[in-house]
């Protein structure tokens, strides 16, 4: 079985003294597109500028009038791209293989990661591999489990087998949890390490709660407001988030439902629930105070491969009611800090949710404990451990001619 690195690199190894790497990182989204990898991505970025690194970042050009940003450590290369069919507000990176060859020819990078699978992505990798530079991956979204949701389950093999693919020709992988990194094993992926996300311990803290907004919610001290914040989509699995609600709602005599985030199934939601609260879109500052100010995060998707909202929420002293897998699988502490449910039943997750309306001082209990676990997960943490995957990364590809060589051979 491939070797699995720990999910907890020693910082002290990998002093942010150490001389600078120039590294090249390649994405097809970056802010201020609002999705979990643009946002991500752009903490880890800024983590590795602060460590001494000057970083590259090649993405697709957003607008017309969008111009590439410099600054001392930090430079953008803007390439061709594409709205996405049903996201026209996102690109996707046109092929530039012959772009990327010419310019990392001349100035060569230590290293190349790469966050997206996309036709710019996988240009990327090829002009990477051709140069025999060190390169690594990041796997950041489902695509395999999002097709049963949108008519084309058919289509979930092809994809693997094209990440697999992906993947494999990188020197190494980065997968956000250990069950993940399983799955993927399992699948034929190789090269696999273990980095959680980060989380902005400073912004998202319990402090941040908000009598205020509690009112604005029609809640008092008594209430149990629940929370849901993401994408309001299909592959959500929204209907378990319903169910809990209708369960909690049977047994407790106050309880609130607040959505934050927009999308496809918005309209049927609230035609299903006139009563539950739809916030819309929040920045970072204003979401903050949502989730401090809510009992218990609702969590009930099954195709992420993190869930970033799993860290924001506990982080901000909000227990999370989730499936045993993804972040929660991880950082959610079964019956201290949130509740897991394994399975992937509606029911189930309905029934968890009904015993704490039953013994709502469960919730209060959790909120002291919520914190505690992920408060190492801030990002100059997270930016230090990739730091030290990325060195691996070059002392392994500086060892071997492998996968590079393969690449060149076929192309030949």
């Amino acid at each position: 079985m491939q070797e699995v690195a720990s999910q907890h690199i020693v910082v002290q190894d990998f002093p942010a003294g150490r001389p600078s790497l120039r590294l090249s990182v390649v994405t097809e989204t970056w802010p201020p597109e609002v999705n979990g990898v643009a946002l991500t991505l752009a903490r880890l970025v800024n983590g590795l500028c602060a460590r001494n690194h000057q970083v590259q970042l090649v993405r697709p050009r957003q607008t017309g009038v969008d111009l590439a940003q410099s600054d001392i450590g930090f430079e953008e290369v803007l390439m061709r791209g594409m709205p996405i069919p049903s996201y026209p507000q996102l690109k996707m990176g046109l092929p530039a293989k012959k772009a990327l060859l010419s310019a990392w020819a001349v100035h060569r990078p230590d290293l190349v990661h790469i966050a997206t699978e996309g036709p710019l992505g996988w240009s990327a990798l090829q002009a990477a591999l051709r140069l025999r530079l060190p390169v690594s991956t990041d796997f950041r979204t489902n695509f395999h489990a999002y097709s049963q949701h949108y008519g084309v389950g058919w289509l979930r093999k092809p994809i693997v087998a094209y990440l697999r693919k992906f993947h494999n020709l990188s020197h190494c992988t980065m997968v956000p949890t250990r069950a993940l990194c399983a799955e993927l094993l399992s699948n034929g992926f190789q090269n696999l390490r273990v980095v959680a996300r980060g989380v902005d311990t400073a912004l998202f803290r319990p402090d941040q709660r908000s009598d205020a907004l509690r009112s604005q919610w029609g809640a008092n001290e008594r209430s149990v407001v629940l929370l849901v914040v993401g994408r309001l989509a299909a592959e959500k699995n929204l209907d378990a988030a319903m169910a809990a609600f209708d369960a909690m709602r049977a047994n407790h005599a106050d309880v609130k439902l607040v959505f934050v985030g927009s999308g496809p199934q918005q309209a049927a939601l609230q035609q299903r629930c006139p009563e539950a609260i739809f916030a819309g879109s929040r920045g970072h500052d204003e979401l903050a105070g949502y989730y401090a100010s809510a009992d218990l995060l609702l969590f009930p998707s099954l195709t992420e491969t993190f869930g970033n909202v799993t860290l924001e929420a506990l982080a901000s002293g909000l227990p999370v009611l989730a499936f045993n897998t993804a972040a929660a699988c991880d950082w959610v502490l079964h019956d201290r800090s949130g509740w897991l449910v394994d399975g992937t039943g509606t029911d189930t997750f309905a029934a968890q949710a009904r015993e704490l309306a039953q013994q709502p001082h469960r919730l209060t209990d959790a909120r002291l404990h919520a914190r505690t676990h992920v408060a190492q997960l801030d990002w100059a943490q997270i930016a230090a451990q990739v730091e030290g995957v990325f060195l691996e990364t070059m002392s392994r590809q500086r060892g071997q001619i492998g996968l590079g060589d393969a690449a060149l051979i076929h192309e030949r």
